[in-house]
């Protein structure tokens, strides 16, 4: 199931000016580019200089040509010293992400020069648990095609980054992009054999003095577990862990009882390092989707690699290879 958002005017203005040549009036010599941005991440014409191998009068004046190309100062000089002007500041960070933009391309087609890439952001425990395992067949399909995985501790954000995709767990929102729905999330509790022979956890309610284990970012995931077995839980605290792959790995040493998305543990349940205990599957709010600009919709690559991944979710019949643009 294909999900599409309408574009807000911030990602609707990204979109269309892509295919918009630039004047080169807009494009300053790399080199000055360069030597700007050293000195504004080190606010030091003689650091900048040190970094690069020039010379501290080579900085300087490659700084005036773009302030003069620009109409504009970049820096306000005080006697020794130097500091972005407010202008400036944010020159530097869109230069910046320029830069680091044209240096991930060029190594992405150094990786990879006779087919396609494509950079893929990813939810560190989806990535690691699920995907990863599973890229090898993709890769044995389509050698001709890099898939760089990426991950963020912040929200992506297609319009300043430089993902063609990323995995989206949530609500199918995300202004400016199209979604494939790519599976649901089932929450079952958890723990190592050792802790329920300890135990012998039974039924739901035995959980109710259990060593519990909490996500950080699901505070409230064992009140709702209670809830959906209809009990009330009045004290349920525990250990704190911030990744579900934190999580996973002590409840298998058997420090407490977890609640895990089923698939993301299937192989710590199949090889018996964790059991499933006895209780209802609660159902996540939010599912796991893949999302990318409506604008790399055509890219072949990205199409690929979607058909592949939703072939491999269970979502869709397999699809035929699509042919890569050059």
């Amino acid at each position: 199931m294909r999900i599409r958002n309408d574009p807000s005017p911030r990602h609707s203005s990204f979109a269309s000016t892509a295919d918009m040549a630039t004047p080169r009036r807009f494009l300053p010599p790399t080199l000055l580019l360069h030597s700007f941005e050293a000195a504004a991440r080190l606010q030091s014409f003689t650091a900048a200089a040190r970094e690069l191998h020039l010379t501290q009068s080579a900085i300087s004046r490659h700084i005036r040509a773009l302030e003069q190309q620009l109409g504009a100062e970049l820096f306000v000089r005080d006697r020794q010293t130097v500091r972005l002007t407010l202008a400036g500041a944010a020159y530097a960070r869109e230069i910046r992400d320029a830069l680091r933009h044209i240096a991930t391309a060029t190594l992405g087609f150094r990786a990879n020069p006779t087919g396609g890439t494509v950079n893929l952001g990813v939810l560190p425990t989806f990535g690691a648990h699920w995907l990863a395992p599973r890229l090898p067949d993709f890769m044995g399909e389509h050698p001709d095609i890099t898939i760089n995985l990426m991950s963020r501790p912040l929200p992506f954000d297609f319009s300043g980054d430089t993902l063609h995709a990323a995995i989206h767990f949530g609500a199918a929102e995300w202004t400016g992009a199209d979604m494939d729905f790519l599976m649901s999330e089932q929450i079952v509790a958890t723990c190592s054999p050792a802790l329920l022979a300890r135990h012998a956890f039974r039924t739901p309610a035995d959980l109710l003095e259990a060593p519990l284990l909490h996500l950080v970012s699901r505070p409230d995931a064992w009140e709702r577990w209670f809830a959906a077995q209809g009990l009330e839980a009045q004290k349920v605290h525990g250990m704190l862990c911030d990744q579900f792959t934190f999580i996973a790995q002590a409840a298998a040493a058997g420090a407490g009882v977890a609640l895990l998305p089923r698939f993301l543990v299937s192989d710590l349940l199949e090889s018996g390092r964790l059991v499933e205990l006895p209780g209802r599957t609660l159902h996540s709010d939010g599912a796991y989707y893949l999302a990318y600009p409506q604008n790399h919709g055509g890219y072949g690559p990205l199409q690929t690699f979607r058909a592949w991944l939703l072939k491999t979710a269970g979502r869709v019949p397999a699809m035929p290879k699509l042919s890569i643009p050059f």
